[in-house]
């Protein structure tokens, strides 16, 4: 059987300005290519109702990997076409030449548009007016979704009117231009209401943070599921010897129902087809919880995605290489703890016959025409690991599971937990980021062995082979830093929330927030908590709040009583049962006979020391060692 390597893109369609060409030559121009067996194949043409793409994410569907005319207005349909080529070949003003993906994403955005103009009974786009463009503006705001019975929101606003500022834009090079800017003195995130304190990069994650115990639920369901991958996959190896035996189907189920029982498996084999189907998503899960992978990338993943390297030091780092399409990145390179590697060799034996369907697909569309265009885009997913079963033109076959198959099968294995949570696929993404930031931030209770490493400059990490640093995902790394920021915001807001804090920080944090007059230098009590929180280095060390730049003081490890005193310490009521249980476990020591003279100063030492900051918290440690006030 002859195997054939992914295509590279060979051919990109050059700039054209329509308004200097005949119909003829433009419907003759190529739009998207494919290579098979090295030869130049033409996916799809200009003139064509439909455009199809190559080089798309291997997570989209057919229709998201094309552009389909067909379904938009005929009076426009023409211009839509020019705009969209523009689009792909020349982007938007100064800015980079669009991906395939996003140039369907642009066209289904100008739907609304001209659906409005064909309401209007406006043909001719080139004597669009102002006012048109306003009663636009003014109709989507209006617009109740049939989805969420409620007004469109500002991402969704947003999109359409900067859909109508690049059909402006890109107009120009067509052969009927818009005549006029569609709001000169403004701009689509100002009129979908995206600007000043709306503006996006001042409005926290629309992804929704998964909860610590639904995390841990789901997650302890996936490990649990990977601890009998070997026993399930044996299992599924011997139903597939049986369906290659040359018998009945009804003789087929009886002989699997036999051999599952003497197996040790007390279920049907549909029972078992479930699981091995629980198998997969629990791995990606594994995989997306500690990688930080976007689920375009996981579809990418591939046999042989995992290397390692040893550190000065002897330690073993694992790394996971698969394409990042989303940055323009290319290869990229997530550092994984043990588990993920375990469950990228589990997915590399479970893929396994998916994958000898895709190259008996290859095969065939081969024989049947060595020119299929499907060939090179089934090529694609030859080796990937995250596959599911399909049917493309008629031929049964295999391809990655796209982004919504993924949120259904989540959701499944999220439900037959019996949790109440919606998922989707990049929620992981961000829970990531957030274990990431507050392994970080000090807090010991997120993965440390795997997370321990974020918590170093990256870039000296990551000089351990310099043409890392060339594949690393750099916007996992912004997400992070986010995190950490929102993880600030909340303990400073908590320590101006407390009505008593101790330490030396706290103390003064508490005088300072007595004085009407530092308090009227912000604008509100939100910008206040965001400057301090951005100005202030915080980190836990357990037992207070550490403000100090640097980790040398001893009170973060062998003389913690020391933080009591310390001009950087902020002690909360969080941490009041600890000095209490401290305090109570110094005074048994005083009945000690055998700690010494000196052991006897410094146990009276750190009492008083113990005592203080109970104090400070509100507590009389004489008469009530009971709850801070």
């Amino acid at each position: 059987m002859k195997s054939i390597t992914p295509p590279a893109e060979t051919f990109s369609p050059k700039p054209v300005d329509f308004s200097k060409t005949s119909i003829d030559y433009q419907n003759r121009l190529i739009v998207s290519t494919v290579v098979i067996d090295g030869e130049l194949v033409i996916l799809s043409r200009f003139g064509d109702d439909t455009w199809h793409f190559n080089n798309t994410p291997t997570n989209i569907g057919k229709y998201s990997s094309s552009i389909q005319f067909g379904i938009y207005p005929e009076a426009y349909r023409g211009t839509i076409k020019e705009v969209a080529f523009c689009y792909l070949t020349r982007g938007r003003d100064s800015r980079r030449k669009a991906q395939e993906s996003s140039a369907h994403r642009f066209v289904v955005s100008l739907n609304p548009f001209f659906k409005y103009l064909e309401r209007l009974g406006t043909p001719d786009i080139q004597k669009l007016q102002h006012p048109i463009f306003r009663n636009f503006v003014h109709e989507s705001r209006s617009l109740i979704s049939d989805i969420t019975k409620k007004p469109l929101g500002k991402s969704a606003l947003v999109q359409r009117f900067v859909a109508v500022e690049a059909l402006y834009e890109l107009s120009q090079y067509t052969k009927t231009p818009l005549s006029e800017h569609p709001w000169p003195d403004s701009s689509a995130v100002f009129l979908a209401n995206g600007t000043g304190a709306n503006a996006p990069h001042k409005q926290q994650s629309l992804t929704p943070l998964i909860p610590d115990d639904i995390f841990c639920a789901i997650f302890e369901k996936a490990h649990d599921q990977v601890e009998k991958s070997d026993y399930l996959l044996n299992l599924r190896d011997e139903m597939e010897k049986i369906n290659n035996l040359p018998i009945s189907e009804g003789k087929q189920r009886t002989l699997k129902n036999k051999t599952l029982l003497k197996l040790g498996y007390p279920h049907k084999p549909f029972d078992l087809r479930k699981e091995i189907t629980d198998l997969r998503t629990s791995c990606y899960i594994i995989i997306a919880g500690t990688s930080g992978c976007r689920n375009h990338e996981l579809a990418n993943l591939q046999n042989g995605s995992h290397h390692k390297t040893e550190g000065d030091d002897g330690e073993i780092y694992h790394w996971m290489r698969t394409v990042s399409e989303k940055t323009y990145t290319g290869p990229s390179d997530w550092m994984v703890p043990p588990i993920a590697v375990r469950a990228i060799r589990i997915m590399e034996r479970w893929a396994e016959p998916y994958q000898k369907k895709i190259a008996i697909e290859i095969a065939a569309r081969r024989k049947a025409n060595p020119r299929d265009p499907e060939i090179a885009l089934a090529a694609k997913h030859a080796k990937a690991l995250f596959l599911a079963t399909n049917k493309s033109g008629g031929v049964e076959g295999c391809r990655s599971l796209g982004n919504s198959g993924w949120n259904t099968r989540l959701q499944e294995f999220v439900e037959s937990a019996g949790l109440n949570w919606e998922i989707t696929t990049h929620q992981f993404r961000r829970k990531f980021a957030n274990y990431a930031a507050h392994s970080k931030f000090g807090d010991l209770r997120y993965l440390k062995e795997h997370f321990k490493h974020w918590s170093m400059d990256m870039t000296l990490l990551y000089a351990m082979d310099d043409t890392w640093g060339q594949h690393f995902d750099l916007d996992l790394l912004f997400e992070v830093e986010s995190e950490e920021q929102l993880i600030k915001e909340g303990v400073v807001s908590q320590w101006f929330d407390e009505k008593n804090l101790g330490g030396g920080y706290g103390r003064s944090l508490k005088g300072w927030q007595r004085d009407p007059l530092n308090l009227a230098i912000f604008k509100d009590h939100s910008t206040m908590i965001k400057s301090i929180a951005e100005s202030t280095a915080i980190r836990s060390n357990g037992h207070s709040w550490c403000t100090a730049d640097d980790t040398g003081c001893v009170g973060n490890t062998v003389e913690r009583s020391r933080c009591g005193g310390c001009n950087n310490a902020v002690i909360g009521k969080e941490h009041a049962p600890m000095y209490q249980a401290l305090y109570g476990n110094l005074q048994t020591l005083l009945d000690c006979k055998d700690i010494g003279e000196a052991g006897i100063i410094r146990v009276n030492r750190d009492l008083r020391r113990y005592a203080d900051v109970l104090g400070d918290l509100g507590i009389d440690v004489e008469t009530n060692l009971g709850q801070a006030t």
